[in-house]
């Protein structure tokens, strides 16, 4: 293991939560210029985020379909995404043995909870006031062939 210090790279993405993900699509794509990623779309196919992006993928909106944080009283963002590289993101999953945090439901994250989204692994965890936040790695195979565990 190296002694390199972990960092995160920048902001991947960041979820929001709208009535209708197309039709929120069609305004952000009018309003800021993001367009669909079609090479995630199959997510929200599944029940998951649609990415938006205008820069090709590097920094991304993921619209998650339910009742958006600004209908209610307290408005905040869901989650902040922070990218990092396959060799970043395996040190930070051996960080967690020796670092202490929780997920939203109060579990400890270990390396174990990582999630395989089958073109990125991403851990997910809250800052000690229940903000959420999430590392993610689209270095797929990279991980994986590092990671053995992961492949099984």
């Amino acid at each position: 293991m190296s002694n390199k210090q972990f960092r995160v790279g920048a902001i991947d993405h960041v979820e929001l939560f709208v009535p209708d993900q197309y039709e929120a699509a069609k305004w952000y794509a009018e309003v800021l210029g993001l367009g669909i990623l079609p090479e995630f779309e199959f997510w929200a196919e599944n029940g998951g985020p649609l990415m938006l992006s205008s820069d090709g993928g590097k920094t991304k909106i993921a619209l998650f379909q339910g009742e958006p944080r600004g209908m209610r009283k307290t408005a905040g963002h869901h989650r902040v995404a922070f990218g990092s590289s396959g060799a970043d993101f395996i040190a930070f999953l051996h960080r967690l043995e020796t670092l202490t945090i929780y997920d939203d439901n109060g579990n400890q994250v270990e390396s174990w909870d990582v999630a395989d989204h089958r073109k990125s692994f991403s851990i997910y965890f809250c800052d000690p006031y229940g903000n959420r936040y999430e590392i993610t790695s689209y270095d797929y195979q990279y991980i994986l062939e590092n990671l053995p565990e992961l492949s099984v």
